[in-house]
């Protein structure tokens, strides 16, 4: 008889959260557990119950539907009620992607699932082939210890990352941006997080995300954020108004690019009937060997985009603040000077020209300096204008253009693997394309230099400006002269306080690239420059009238606000081409269904690798249980052929189990060879039984609907003597309505396998470890009762 084991107490917790759609979800990789509190509050708590972060959407009207961690635990994804997936950072409690799915008003998401895929054609045999090839070459007695790596050379310079030599990224102000991006560039934990340099060990590795939703559309994306498209699935029977199937669940493994989708009807919540579907993503098996590489520089691209965009929003912000108070101050006094009607049509800044030149000073003016503006007004001015050039200033010089050299950093990369591939159409995009974003590029980092030294002039022109009118402020405000004011005004750079007068008291020169763009002026912009002459050249010709004076409104390329718009049109155009080349190589497989006669209570799948003679077989299992049979066990085991990634004709075979007298509380799969079932019997401690649903000797037997499953029926002393029981530390009034399982982690400290049980109360929240000697591939000889 196998012997007992209880399962060790790692932590237990009292939730504060309510759960929702299952269990509270815990961590790969990090002591963390995600839930909601209520429906419309997202919570992040440590195992000690410590509250890491909560939030929720603007107004806390959405609700989350579904919420799911990243298998490495870098993200948790979260599906909310007004259809968009949000991805939440490790690192941050702000959402650092977000991915609109479906229209809140006509579908929600139903279900998210992540896989991590290896990318490429892959054999047994390559790198044993490899190896060989080289031996021949180069005798072993050679470079013993540097063999390897002058094999892989080609992919160390392939993945070689020239941004590391850059100086990091600056954190924007936590005020002056807009929009869903406004706080997420705000921190330097937010920043790394977001731009962690590409690591050449994941150049094979393809992270895909599904998101299905509940009338059957399916959303894929890879690389966390890099979006492929929609697809929409359904089958003649559910092909009536309102009739829909719905993603419930899936499964994947690394070595497969298909995967196994599982559907449900729409609107059940507990179905009689699931189907699984292959889906398979032929781009991930026959894309080259540079796909990471493409896919990791262009989700940077997207992540810059949104930098930029924030960076160029700030600027104008910090512009316009320059320009508020000032302009306030200054129309108030050439209202006055206009109501007066003594000096025709003079305003302000002639007034002060006069000013600077003879000394004599308009009593309106002089009004206006002692009575209106004085001492206090005066501060708050040269405050609004000093802070915010010298803010601005920060925002050219460490934030947008250190983020446009990037940006040309990786463009020049995206044109090598264009150029290489100049003669297929499987990577979506050409070097035209490329050349021409790095043309818009080049115009943006040319305005930002621009802007840089017109901030600097006009900075260091408004400091003697600012000087001078201090001194006229106390000077009118004296009743007598004093030596202290006349040594202040012989020491006054008198030319530049007029030039700061005439040029940039009235309207600033950086007006010609901070102000917002008109929308017909925009669109006449991009006809111009879709002309097929280069942006830079007419950016240079404006530039050119510009500095003679000769600028007008339709000198409109200097504008950022221009320029940035189509920049990200044209690399939108760049994104659109590549999704739709890899959405072609997505295609749905041969669907099987597994119908029974009771509702399905409980059920979990997952996928495995098998390789016969080179070729790839994924086998898909399968466990769940149905109301009325709480005892039972079913066991589905679906196989199909995976040839050049296109999965073939689909195998079902079904294996089902009476566990004695008890009831199945809960089952989950854990990796690919192990079934966790929480079983509990009347009068005795809850057990975990594992049950190794790949052995042969399950007597897994050919599936039809047609058919009735017939049994195995095993008593009490069956079950624990042929599968692996572990028991549960009895505590009394806690009964555990849900489990999940999650494997053993290394990443942040070693952590053993674990089992974690929600209590009946929905807020007791235990975890124990599993002993780590379980899987030790034991498991082949367990099952015999099963036969």
């Amino acid at each position: 008889m196998t012997e007992t084991i209880e399962l060790k107490l790692l932590s237990e917790s009292r939730l504060d959260a309510q759960p929702r759609d299952g269990l509270p979800t815990y961590n790969p990789s990090v002591e963390l557990f995600a839930g909601t509190a209520g429906s419309t509050t997202l919570q992040i708590w440590r195992s000690n119950g410590q509250v890491v972060t909560k939030s929720s959407q603007r107004g806390e009207k959405d609700n989350i539907e579904t919420l799911r961690w990243k298998s490495d635990g870098q993200f948790l994804a979260v599906g909310w009620s007004d259809g968009v997936v949000r991805l939440m950072g490790l690192e941050t409690s702000k959402a650092v992607h977000q991915m609109p799915v479906c229209e809140a008003t006509k579908s929600k998401i139903a279900c998210i699932g992540w896989a991590r895929n290896v990318a490429g054609r892959r054999s047994k045999s390559t790198s044993t082939s490899t190896s060989a090839a080289w031996d021949d070459i180069i005798p072993r007695e050679l470079f013993p210890s540097d063999r390897k790596a002058a094999v892989d050379l080609p992919q160390e310079l392939t993945f070689l990352e020239v941004e590391t030599a850059l100086p990091k990224l600056s954190p924007l102000p936590a005020s002056g941006g807009s929009g869903d991006d406004s706080f997420v560039f705000t921190t330097r934990a937010s920043l790394e997080f977001l731009f962690q340099p590409f690591s050449p060990h994941d150049s094979e590795n393809v992270d895909v995300m599904i998101v299905g939703t509940d009338d059957g559309q399916i959303h894929v994306s890879i690389y966390d954020s890099f979006v492929i498209g929609t697809f929409k699935y359904g089958l003649p029977k559910y092909s009536g108004e309102g009739a829909h199937l719905q993603l419930c669940h899936h499964a994947s493994h690394p070595d497969l690019s298909t995967h196994m989708l599982v559907f449900k009807p729409s609107g059940e919540v507990k179905a009689k009937t699931v189907h699984l579907v292959p889906m398979d993503l032929t781009f991930i098996h026959s894309s080259p060997e540079n796909l990471s590489l493409l896919a990791s520089k262009t989700t940077t691209l997207q992540k810059l985009l949104r930098y930029v965009k924030q960076v160029q929003m700030h600027m104008m912000h910090e512009w316009q603040s320059t320009r508020e108070l000032p302009t306030r101050f200054l129309n108030s006094i050439n209202e006055t000077l206009r109501e007066t009607g003594n000096y025709g049509e003079m305003d302000i800044g002639q007034a002060m020209y006069h000013s600077v030149v003879t000394g004599h000073t308009f009593p309106e003016v002089k009004e206006w300096l002692i009575d209106q503006l004085a001492e206090r007004g005066h501060k708050r001015w040269d405050k609004a204008v000093v802070s915010g050039l010298h803010a601005l200033r920060s925002l050219v010089h460490e934030n947008f253009l250190p983020a446009l050299e990037r940006i040309g950093i990786i463009l020049s990369r995206l044109l090598g693997i264009a150029r290489f591939h100049d003669s297929k159409a499987e990577i979506g995009f050409t070097s035209t394309q490329i050349t021409r974003i790095m043309d818009i590029v080049s115009c943006l980092m040319l305005v930002g230099h621009k802007i840089l030294l017109a901030v600097m002039e006009e900075l260091e022109l408004f400091q003697s400006f600012s000087i001078w009118l201090r001194h006229e402020i106390d000077r009118l405000a004296s009743s007598s002269v004093s030596e202290e004011l006349t040594e202040k005004e012989a020491t006054m750079e008198h030319g530049k306080i007029l030039a700061y007068i005439q040029q940039y008291m009235p309207a600033s020169p950086l007006r010609h690239y901070l102000s917002n763009v008109p929308a017909d002026h925009s669109e006449n912009g991009r006809l111009q420059a879709e002309g097929g002459s280069s942006l830079l050249e007419l950016l240079s010709k404006q530039l050119k009238k510009q500095d003679a004076g000769q600028s007008s409104d339709e000198s409109i390329f200097p504008q950022i606000e221009l320029l940035g718009g189509y920049f990200e049109s044209k690399a939108e155009d760049v994104f659109e081409g590549i999704a739709a080349a890899e959405k072609r190589s997505v295609r749905f497989g041969q669907p099987s269904s597994i119908e029974m006669e009771n509702s399905i209570s409980k059920f979990d799948v997952v996928m495995s690798a098998t390789f016969n003679s080179d070729t790839p077989h994924g086998v898909t299992y399968t466990a769940l249980t149905t109301e009325g049979k709480e005892s039972s066990v079913f066991l589905f085991r679906t196989t199909m052929s995976v040839l050049n990634g296109i999965s073939g004709s689909v195998i079902t075979e079904v294996s089902s189990m009476i566990l004695g007298d008890g009831k199945v509380l809960d089952l989950k799969f854990l990796n690919d060879d192990s079934l966790f079932v929480l079983w509990a019997t009347k009068g005795e401690p809850l057990r975990v039984i594992k049950i190794p649903q790949g052995s042969h000797n399950m007597g897994y037997q050919p599936y039809s609907t047609e058919r009735n499953i017939i049994p195995h029926v095993l008593r009490n002393d069956q079950v624990t003597s042929v599968f692996l029981s572990m028991t549960v530390p009895y505590e009394p009034g806690f009964v555990p309505v849900q489990m999940e399982v999650k494997q053993a982690s290394s990443k942040r400290g070693k952590t053993p396998p674990k089992i974690c049980l929600l209590g009946s109360d929905m807020q007791t929240y235990k975890v124990f470890a599993l002993p780590e000697d379980l899987f030790g591939g034991a498991d082949s000889s367990q099952g015999e009762a099963a036969k």
